[in-house]
């Protein structure tokens, strides 16, 4: 339990960061019509099954459409 309490100061701002990033995926997967790879549904599957930063970042490298 102390390596949990030692690490913990680590871990939440890495959790905070990962779920505004999330968020703000999915917040541009849903306000945009066109993308460059796949459907609004196959990029908020890879966004929530990737969510450890995968699935953001995969999206925003290879599915959002150059404005």
């Amino acid at each position: 339990m102390n390596e949990i309490m030692e690490i913990l100061p680590f871990l939440i701002p890495l959790m905070i960061a990962e779920f505004a990033l999330l968020a703000y995926t999915l917040y541009h997967i849903f306000t945009h019509k066109h993308y460059k790879r796949g459907s609004w549904a196959l990029w908020v599957v890879i966004a929530i099954v990737g969510m450890q930063f995968w699935g953001p970042i995969l999206y925003f490298l290879l599915g959002k459409e150059d404005s």
